[in-house]
């Protein structure tokens, strides 16, 4: 069986973990942990990077750091993970979906106005498949009425918008390292803060509401409880094997755009033909071959093919089950306006088995079986 993911991995992960385990400090926020943070301020231009446990922990700083009151409310897509609207929720906003672009199953710019009230304090723009949302219209609509932009960036690592990293636009931006993304600590994320009356903030938060990072670097004599704060500093060992892997990001970059580009050149004369639907890249988005879809006719089709795929042993997923339709995202949220292309689209999408070390061999595998399926020789 050709598996939908193999978590990535470069063979220097665990000389990084065994260095860190020989240094005593595996708690975090030793010597790979600071790598990883200067590593993404300074590739990716971030004023301030801080790892995470986690894409959902960097998510709930996030929305902490928003200052949400009960009733504000949040803008975002309904097409994504729970963890773009739990973090608001935790937070106490209420939730504010509106529909997506069918081209790149993002948050579609030209609605977000539309669903803006008075209780409006934040826009969540969510970066699918390493492509970027159209940036320069949200935030001058997010500076037009005085919003703060959160980035949901998890899927978009080393992926740019005209030049600019994902996830350095907004207020703040948050990363994923979750074994299913392109770099991978097992759990983790970053969290990127673009102002810098929220760095303190922000470490505080992050240090189960102490002034501990002060204190290591000096600027206190002891540490001590300042303010709220949670536990989301991930361990030293996590931030070890993500060190490997950020040492080798353009190689491990190229090898995905590589694979993307020989599914996209072989399905793409299947969209031509209108048999399927492929990925759309809009101009100035330079993606990061997070992932490669296709879309079929209907959910029928769909499901018919995913069950093709298996028996052809080749493992294909679908994604999300839109979150204004589930139980939770009817108790915290509304759908504003006409649910035109999230769900019907998301009922056709379904992504081909892609990773860091996916051989030719076997993509030739899952192409032919497409190919088969739509019987094309």
């Amino acid at each position: 069986m050709i598996g939908f993911n193999i978590p990535p991995y470069t063979g220097r992960e665990m000389d990084y973990m065994a260095e860190a385990v020989a240094s005593h400090a595996i708690s975090g926020d030793g010597q790979f942990t600071k790598r990883c943070n200067a590593w993404i301020e300074e590739r990716l231009g971030a004023r301030r990077a801080l790892l995470t446990t986690s894409g959902t922990t960097a998510l709930d700083m996030a929305a902490l750091l928003c200052d949400l009151r009960p009733g504000d409310e949040v803008i975002l897509p309904s097409y994504t993970f729970s963890s773009t609207a739990t973090a608001f929720v935790l937070a106490g906003a209420k939730l504010v979906f509106v529909d997506i672009r069918p081209d790149t199953m993002n948050l579609d710019e030209q609605k977000i106005e539309d669903a803006i009230t008075d209780r409006t304090r934040v826009i969540v723009p969510v970066h699918y498949a390493g492509v970027s949302c159209e940036m320069d219209t949200i935030l001058a609509i997010a500076k037009k009425h005085h919003l703060k932009v959160v980035e949901d960036a998890a899927q978009g690592v080393m992926a740019f918008y005209h030049g600019q990293a994902l996830g350095t636009f907004g207020d703040f931006g948050c990363y994923s390292f979750h074994e299913t993304k392109n770099y991978s600590m097992g759990e983790g994320g970053a969290f990127l803060i673009r102002e810098e009356e929220y760095i303190e903030r922000a470490e505080i938060l992050r240090e189960k509401g102490t002034n501990r990072s002060k204190f290591f670097r000096g600027q206190v004599d002891k540490y001590t409880w300042v303010d709220f704060g949670d536990s989301y500093l991930p361990s030293e060992l996590n931030a070890a094997y993500l060190w490997a892997q950020l040492e080798q990001a353009e190689e491990m970059k190229q090898r995905r755009l590589d694979a993307w580009q020989r599914y996209d050149q072989a399905l793409r004369p299947l969209a031509e033909e209108n048999r399927l639907q492929a990925p759309t890249v809009p101009a100035g988005c330079d993606q990061n071959g997070h992932m490669y879809y296709i879309k079929c006719q209907d959910l029928a089709e769909r499901t018919e093919f995913i069950a093709f795929m298996k028996q052809r042993g080749v493992q294909c997923v679908f994604h999300y089950v839109p979150l204004h339709s589930a139980p939770a995202g009817l108790k915290y949220g509304r759908f504003h306006g006409e649910d035109e292309y999230t769900t019907k689209e998301s009922e056709r999408l379904v992504r081909l088995p892609m990773y860091d070390s996916i051989t030719e061999e076997d993509q030739a595998q899952v192409i032919a079986a497409i190919k088969e399926f739509y019987h094309v020789k």
